[in-house]
């Protein structure tokens, strides 16, 4: 039983209001996740302030000219996706001293509507970040293409994970995190079903 992951989960809390979402703070819950800078900014900057236990997940795509704004509010990044982005952040990380822990997202299937780093550049493009960039890459992510089983995909990122021996997976969504963790997420992104349907 010593081998039980007990996975961090992140409260989606984008396009929720800060009602929504106090009672989960108040309660003790520590991980949220936004994908809109602007209005991650609105909500949570002065909370973060008041409660220093908080972590906020930039779950989203992110663009290199809203990272200036991401590094002093965030505290992980789960969508790093070129070397643009990569040196951006790295600059950024310098000028406020401040070092994000950051995935990287993984497009396992080469979709052209995903982002992510093809598994054939995954190797060349971690060893850029972490060398050449300075950067905390603690683990990877991806999204799973819809309408095909996931499991396959969450245990070919796992051992892709075990390749470049990092510790922690962002991985599993509302419909699917049971899967997830049972192939060693270590961070899920559930926001449904805590937060109930968006509208």
């Amino acid at each position: 039983m010593d081998n039980v992951i007990h996975p961090n989960i992140i409260a989606v809390s984008k396009t929720f209001a800060l009602d929504n979402i106090l009672p989960l703070i108040e309660y003790g819950h520590k991980h949220f996740g936004e994908n809109k800078v602007q209005e991650a900014i609105n909500k949570w900057s002065n909370i973060k302030n008041l409660n220093k236990d908080l972590k906020l997940h930039m779950i989203g795509k992110l663009q290199t000219n809203k990272v200036k704004h991401v590094i002093p509010l965030f505290d992980y990044i789960h969508s790093l996706d070129n070397l643009k982005l990569a040196e951006k952040i790295s600059q950024e990380q310098k000028k406020n001293n401040k070092y994000l822990k950051i995935f990287i997202q993984v497009n396992l299937e080469k979709e052209e509507q995903k982002n992510g780093i093809a598994t054939n550049d995954l190797k060349q493009f971690y060893e850029i970040c972490v060398k050449k960039f300075n950067l905390n890459i603690i683990g990877l992510m991806c999204i799973p293409p819809q309408n095909k089983p996931v499991k396959p995909f969450f245990l070919e990122i796992r051992k892709l994970n075990k390749v470049l021996g990092l510790a922690e997976l962002s991985m599993g969504m509302s419909a699917d995190y049971l899967e997830a963790i049972e192939c060693g997420a270590t961070f899920v992104r559930v926001g449904s079903q805590i937060f109930g349907t968006r509208n």
